[in-house]
């Protein structure tokens, strides 16, 4: 399956999603790329529009491997595939100073992103996690752990494309999982994309100026 852009995707993925339109959904989208396909499900559900922020910690050598990811605020959730880690002899102190730099970028984000705005209170609604394609799924894992701790009706999690494998291991975590397209194997989700830029923070603070929280 191929979509046009991020925009499209989300429209295809919100036709899917209709049945939750009645049951209180917030729709927590994963910046970057995760935003514009987050828009369009809330747009079509009526829902509100947040952020759920996420940073991967990436191999040192190969940072778009994902050794793990964190997710920001207080108390943030952190997951590091530890086998990982040992099989590539990737020291701790790698990965506390990694996730210490990763955080950082997490707080410049958040202030970039949402400015003043509060964060959206998801506890008893039904809480739709989405990014634009997972492929570990490292960063997914940590956003729906996150997301679980605040409590939600139920966790939906919501993407066009992912690995096959990768669904199967995150299906325990979300009480549903709506997937458009999931390949046995998946090289590289922009293969799954005519249109695959790089979305910008201005992108990003556009499309949240358009969708303000409800």
């Amino acid at each position: 399956m191929t979509f046009k852009d991020r925009s499209d995707a989300g429209r295809r993925l919100a036709a899917r999603l209709r049945h939750l339109q009645d049951k209180k959904p917030v729709v927590l989208a994963l910046p970057r790329g995760g935003v514009p396909v987050g828009f369009e499900i809330a747009r079509a559900l009526a829902a509100p529009l947040d952020l759920l922020l996420v940073r991967k910690i990436g191999v040192p050598w190969q940072p778009e491997l994902a050794l793990g990811a964190v997710t920001d605020g207080a108390q943030p959730h952190t997951f590091i595939d530890r086998e990982l880690a040992a099989a590539l002899a990737i020291p701790d102190d790698y990965v506390e100073a990694e996730t210490a730099r990763q955080l950082v970028e997490l707080e410049r984000r958040r202030r970039v992103y949402c400015a003043d705005r509060p964060q959206v209170d998801i506890a008893g609604c039904t809480a739709i996690v989405v990014d634009d394609g997972i492929a570990t799924g490292a960063t997914m894992r940590v956003a729906l752990e996150a997301a679980r701790h605040r409590n939600p009706a139920r966790l939906v999690l919501a993407a066009p494309v992912a690995a096959l494998d990768t669904i199967e291991r995150l299906r325990p975590l979300a009480d549903e999982i709506v997937c458009l397209d999931t390949p046995s194997g998946l090289a590289a989700i922009g293969f799954s994309y005519r249109d695959f830029h790089q979305v910008s923070d201005a992108e990003v603070t556009a499309i949240l100026a358009q969708r303000t929280i409800l």
